[in-house]
């Protein structure tokens, strides 16, 4: 298991890295800024919306994927990761 924290800014920055094992993720804002998640094109307009005050998100990426994020125009919010890879 590996825990973290990455901060998102308003430029599409990468929070789970590329991984060549499938492996779950959980995620969650600390802040009051939104940060949508999607892949190394994500866009405030198109990706999937994190907010606070919500259960952490869970989910799964495939092996030779990874995760990015960003923050509307001047916004930046911190996320805290756990992924786990299988033994």
């Amino acid at each position: 298991m590996k825990a973290y924290k990455v901060v998102v800014t308003d430029a599409v920055t990468q929070v789970v890295p590329v991984d060549n094992l499938n492996r779950p993720v959980f995620m969650q804002i600390e802040g009051n800024n939104t940060v949508y998640i999607g892949g190394a094109d994500v866009t405030a307009a198109e990706g999937f919306p994190l907010v606070k005050h919500s259960a952490p998100l869970e989910g799964g990426l495939p092996a030779g994927d990874g995760l990015w994020a960003i923050c509307s125009a001047g916004q930046t919010e911190t996320i805290r990761i756990i992924t786990i890879n299988p033994d």
